[in-house]
């Protein structure tokens, strides 16, 4: 069954895009959840004006998200943890950490956005990568260090 993407579908397309796909898929998942439209004249056009503003408004969140990129980069956020006799932390560091420290800085940013494969739970400097768009991935550095009692 071919279908015109109404957004992006990750492993699939962009927005007016015309795919084939499984017909159940389509209807099960694509179609109700208002992804796709089934191909037709009528449909073509719409996604036709569909796209061109979507294409405006994909330029436009990519510059911001670029120019917010530099800035998470040339930031170096320190946070420091309680740690135990072998230097090993009593909690850990995550995801929402980092975003609190962040917004402390003025950089407001959604901790989703912040990749970590786990938490960090060691002392030390970490780079941690930052995804604010599709192709635009920051790289942040993260300071870990000892709490003073």
């Amino acid at each position: 069954m071919e279908v015109i993407l109404r957004e992006h579908v990750d492993n699939l397309g962009r927005p007016g895009d015309v795919v084939k796909v499984a017909p159940g898929f389509a209807r099960n998942y694509l179609l109700p959840r208002k992804l796709a439209l089934a191909v037709t004249d009528t449909n073509r056009k719409l996604i036709e004006r569909e796209r061109k503003v979507a294409d405006a408004r994909e330029v436009q969140e990519k510059q911001t998200a670029e120019a917010l990129a530099s800035r998470v980069s040339e930031t170096e956020i320190t946070i420091a943890r309680r740690v135990g006799e072998t230097e090993q932390l009593y909690g850990s560091v995550t995801t929402a950490d980092l975003a609190d420290a962040l917004a402390a800085k003025g950089i407001e940013i959604d901790k989703r956005t912040i990749h970590l494969d786990e938490p960090i739970k060691a002392i030390g400097e970490f780079t941690v990568p930052v995804r604010l768009f599709r192709d635009v991935i920051a790289q942040l550095k993260v300071h870990v260090v000892k709490q003073d009692a």
